[in-house]
């Protein structure tokens, strides 16, 4: 009875975690529509009754015939071309035909307190007499489009606004007059392609100090960069929307039956949640004899299929595991086959040997296929697979389950969160210029810091990683980190080569480049003084507060010296731990932010110790 009560506290508790807590947005906004536009916030159309029209009085809307939209800022109106998320696109005022090039007083307004000339954009200028302004790596040749649509190769001056040499912020265009210019064209290139288009952009921004400038509780705030005390707000990965409690607010986004929903449509029907079962799990040694059994059953036995072994065990896919009441499933091989498409390549994690799946009652899994020769290293991975799955770590990803098919491949089942793993969103970040803000990335890697330094100092015998890669690191939702693909059948005995790998994943956050033979050259840059030539572009170095740049310099200070002197074990991951946790310490603002607390990482225990007892121990709030 005493071991009933407490499995019936953790079924409770678990299954109302299933249930999600429901919450409508606003619908501000959302019916608002002009020809092929929808108005987006803070943008509102003045001929509608809507209270957002109460948000400024510096600008609004107007829709012509149904179809043209126009933007109207003090007594001129600009007709709207294109929508970004951090502003919008307008021609020139009081023109009905492409110009190759406008006069310098063509485009009046410069900004106000909630519009700015973007420095996004690019202006080729016409027959100026000081040519020293015009950019050679403008590549304006097949950026600028012409009045017909395809690139421009006019032999006129390049310059990028966001160059800021001659041009700053709330400056008018009127000002390049002072080069002897005589007229200019604009352009802004459009996100994830190479082209531009003509006009100007126009970032948009709400002042801080106003109501409407709350941001909700999924979103981050987003400093504007040509509106003076303007802020964004920005929706946080798996979430679109404005992000404002006054706008749309965030929506929550994922990939169902292999499309992208929205909203209610990414939580199960309350109705629909099968009355789930939670058995009392099998414990440790009753999971050590269980997988030594299957392995010599199917030793001894020559089954030819493990369906047939099976059959004697609860159905794995059927059910969804507790992490208080933990227990192991063997799965059958054809049940992960199914769920990996055949271990497609699509499916694969990167360069792992992971593959997502998808389990028939609709768990998201990662499934490792571990390569073993003989009956030797088979029961050796298997007992690794048993040491990892009795440890528990809120950043370690939790072993559910695992399968061995005749030819020795063991298969470890981790759970997988859909946020996917760090090399994504780097890749993302750096290729496609999707959002991955630095202290994102920092918090990451002091999470994966942290779980390293916990197996290696906390476990008897320790326990070493040895395929720490950023592939190999889970996201949650919220980012918090989720350890996974371990080498299952490497005997090394020592953290050497975790805090070697471990310096790469740092270089990686760094620069946003994955690629495996990339840290060589970042070294090199490093070494030579030209850190700011392999920062990824997404980061706009040059364009961080002088706090944030001394970080990025710190985090390539820390990876190198884990590349030089993680080999020889003159730096433990508990070194590199206590280093990230104090930079972590330091928020997007460089002010004071709680982290998690040493002592809820490493409670009551040697590390602690170590760490509070060292001449530099940090003290985190």
């Amino acid at each position: 009875m005493s071991l009933i009560l407490p499995y019936l506290f953790f079924t409770t508790l678990f299954i109302t975690q299933l249930i999600p807590t429901t919450y409508t947005l606003p619908e501000q906004g959302q019916d608002e529509k002009c020809g092929d536009f929808q108005i987006p916030f803070p943008f509102y159309l003045s001929n509608v009754n809507n209270s957002s029209s109460s948000i400024s009085s510096f600008f609004s809307l107007s829709c012509v015939n149904s179809s043209t939209l126009f933007l109207n800022i003090d007594s001129e109106s600009y007709k709207v071309l294109h929508f970004f998320p951090d502003g919008v696109l307008v021609d020139f005022p009081n023109t009905s035909l492409c110009r190759q090039f406008n006069d310098l007083k063509s485009f009046p307004f410069s900004g106000n307190q909630y519009l700015g000339v973007s420095s996004e954009n690019v202006v080729d200028l016409y027959d100026c007499e000081d040519s020293s302004l015009c950019k050679p790596d403008c590549e304006k040749t097949f950026l600028m489009p012409s009045c017909e649509g395809q690139s421009g190769t006019y032999s006129s001056c390049c310059y990028p606004l966001s160059d800021r040499s001659v041009w700053h912020v709330n400056d008018s265009f009127s000002g390049f007059s002072k080069f002897g210019c005589r007229g200019f064209s604009s352009w802004v290139v459009l996100p994830g392609s190479g082209n531009g288009k003509r006009g100007v952009k126009l970032e948009w921004a709400v002042p801080r100090n106003l109501s409407v400038g709350t941001c909700v509780i999924n979103a981050d705030v987003i400093n504007a960069t040509s509106v003076a005390s303007g802020i964004r707000c920005q929706c946080k990965d798996g979430f679109i929307g404005d992000g404002f409690a006054v706008g749309v607010g965030c929506l929550k986004s994922c990939i169902k039956d292999g499309k992208e929903v929205q909203g209610k449509d990414c939580y199960p029907n309350k109705h629909g949640i099968k009355k789930t079962t939670i058995l009392a799990g099998v414990i440790t040694s009753a999971f050590t004899a269980v997988s030594l059994m299957a392995i010599f059953c199917l030793l001894k036995r020559r089954i030819s299929r493990t369906d047939k072994f099976v059959s004697d065990q609860d159905n794995c896919s059927g059910s969804i595991l507790s992490q208080k009441t933990r227990r192991s499933c063997l799965f059958a091989y054809h049940e992960l086959e199914e769920a990996t498409k055949g271990f497609d390549n699509g499916k694969k994690i990167a360069d792992t040997t992971m593959y997502v799946g998808i389990l028939l009652e609709g768990s998201h899994v990662a499934v490792q296929k571990v390569q073993c020769e003989n009956e030797r290293d088979l029961i050796r991975i298997l007992f690794r697979v048993e040491a990892l799955f009795v440890v528990f770590h809120k950043n370690l990803a939790r072993i559910i389950g695992w399968s061995i098919n005749t030819g020795y491949t063991p298969l470890v089942v981790y759970e997988y969160p859909e946020n996917g793993t760090l090399e994504e969103h780097l890749s993302r970040a750096r290729y496609q210029q999707i959002p991955f803000d630095w202290y994102k990335r920092l918090n990451i890697v002091s999470d994966t810091a942290i779980v390293l330094a916990f197996l290696h100092h906390e476990n008897l015998p320790p326990i070493f990683h040895n395929d720490i890669k950023s592939s190999c690191i889970f996201l949650e939702t919220d980012f918090s980190v989720k350890l996974a693909g371990f080498e299952m059948n490497n005997e090394e005995s020592c953290g050497k080569n975790d805090v070697c790998s471990f310096g790469v994943v740092l270089l990686e956050i760094i620069t946003g480049n994955t690629k495996l033979d990339f840290s060589k050259l970042a070294l090199q840059k490093i070494k030579n003084g030209k850190l700011e030539e392999i920062v990824d572009p997404s980061l706009y170095y040059h364009e961080q507060p002088v706090f944030r740049k001394e970080q990025i310099e710190i985090i390539a200070d820390l990876a190198t010296r884990c590349l030089l002197y993680g080999g020889d074990g003159k730096l433990g991951m508990v070194d590199v731990a206590r280093e990230l946790l104090h930079i972590t310490k330091d928020s997007v603002d460089g002010s004071s932010r709680r982290v998690p607390a040493l002592e809820e990482t490493f409670s009551n225990s040697s590390l602690l110790q170590m760490i509070s007892m060292s001449p530099d121990s940090i003290y985190v709030p």
